[in-house]
């Protein structure tokens, strides 16, 4: 029988771990030889047991999931990145191909599906949800200005319309103006649901 592919599982909840774990060892040619319920020390473990692929959770505990998978493409390309998300949120899969993930797939993915999500990703291929893909896509384009971009990543940081002034260096009556008008095209009713829903679509990314 072949090597089977080695899977390195990271996530924070231990139930669901449990969950990935039971329907993936079902699979002959897979084998998972480590858990971590935290990414801060998924590189020195993917060096550690020799893991083919990492099975990620894109908002576990730790270090963020992008920054993981940019540190292993960097020091560890071989072994390749399945990013694990329970709901999707075009701009972080957009960002996570960028910084090197091979897959994204949901947590939630029939264990067979998912199976065959690593095999793919082992042999070199990109892997992405179909249902992923095409929020993607849907939600590619923003309808906000650069200004109003830059005014949403300002408030998203905290602070009054004059510190957002000074340090965009235009004048308060600019930055009310962009915030209402970032509010009305993203249907949103205030600040701070424009910047949850930019974020989740992704248009708020440098």
């Amino acid at each position: 029988m072949p090597d089977r592919i080695r899977l390195l599982l990271v996530d924070d909840q231990i139930l669901s771990r449990g969950v990935l774990r039971s329907g993936l060892e079902r699979e002959r040619d897979l084998e998972i030889v480590a858990e971590l319920k935290r990414s801060d020390d998924v590189v020195a473990a993917a060096k550690h047991h020799r893991a083919n692929i990492a099975l990620l959770d894109a908002a576990g505990s730790g270090h963020d999931s992008i920054t993981v998978t940019t540190q292993l493409r960097t020091s560890m390309p071989e072994c390749r990145v399945v990013m694990l998300t329970t709901y999707g949120r075009p701009g972080h899969l957009r960002r996570g191909l960028e910084a090197g993930a091979k897959g994204f797939a949901l947590k939630n993915s029939p264990a067979p599906q998912l199976a065959d999500a690593v095999r793919r990703v082992h042999l070199g291929l990109r892997v992405v949800d179909a249902n992923l893909a095409a929020e993607t896509l849907h939600y590619t384009e923003t309808p906000l200005t650069e200004g109003e971009t830059t005014t949403l990543r300002a408030a998203r940081e905290g602070g009054t319309v004059a510190a957002m002034a000074d340090k965009l260096a235009v004048s308060e009556r600019v930055v009310r103006t962009r915030l209402w008008s970032a509010i009305g095209k993203t249907g949103a009713r205030t600040r701070a649901d424009a910047i949850r829903i930019a974020e989740h679509n992704g248009w708020l990314y440098d």
